[in-house]
């Protein structure tokens, strides 16, 4: 928890959604490590505001799934196991290839000259080994694709699941083995989607994420 820093308090959001995003993020880049104890206390201190906006800001984090409560003992940072991380991936290969099918049919031509810049980048940071890149990129052409499912309980859906996970992605994409084949799925995907092809395009996202839980399973659950 020593690794949080002050909250800029000119910053032009309202205050409880720069809390909230900055003990997101901590979570998610693991300065908040999982099974931490969230004091709100010092929690307050050291991003340099009330208690209010922290406890508002745990809640949230709670119903992301990224924060649990235990009665008489308070809040802590979610220990997502290796079951929980392929329960996750399991429901997320059904609901992405859900968008998928969506966005090749209601693709339209600027959405297609988006996806394929985002893909083409995401390559760029692949083959220059940019890992920080690398995850922006891939979470922006995935976003893409459920925006243009055009569904926003959908699009809610897989960017929460996508949040609880993030810890385990940065393992996968650090792998450049791992990043390479990335880079073949999303232009077949992406190549579904612009042709079309709403049944392919469900198939190749749906392999996407099962290739993912296939390399956890073979890189995680004996470490």
């Amino acid at each position: 928890m020593d690794n949080l820093t002050k909250i800029n308090l000119d910053n032009y959001k309202p205050l409880r959604d720069v809390v909230f995003e900055n003990l997101r993020n901590a979570i998610l880049e693991g300065n908040l490590k999982s099974g931490e104890r969230l004091m709100e206390v010092q929690l307050a201190e050291q991003l340099g505001v009330s208690r209010t906006p922290i406890r508002e800001a745990i809640r949230k984090l709670e119903l992301e799934g990224l924060v649990v409560m235990l009665p008489r003992k308070g809040a802590y940072v979610s220990n997502m196991s290796f079951k929980d991380l392929i329960d996750v991936l399991e429901i997320r290969a059904t609901l992405e290839g859900l968008a998928a099918s969506l966005a090749a049919e209601r693709r339209s031509d600027d959405d297609i000259v988006e996806l394929e810049r985002l893909s083409k980048e995401f390559e760029t940071c692949v083959r220059e080994v940019d890992v920080e890149g690398v995850l922006k990129k891939d979470v922006e052409f995935h976003e893409k694709i459920f925006s243009m499912a055009n569904n926003k309980r959908l699009y809610k859906l897989i960017t929460s699941l996508w949040e609880q996970v993030h810890r385990f992605r940065v393992t996968y994409v650090s792998n450049y083995e791992a990043s390479l084949s990335l880079v073949e799925e999303h232009n077949r995907i992406l190549k579904a989607i612009k042709t079309g092809d709403s049944e392919l395009a469900k198939k190749y996202a749906t392999e996407h994420i099962e290739l993912a839980e296939q390399f956890f399973m073979e890189n995680t659950a004996n470490n």
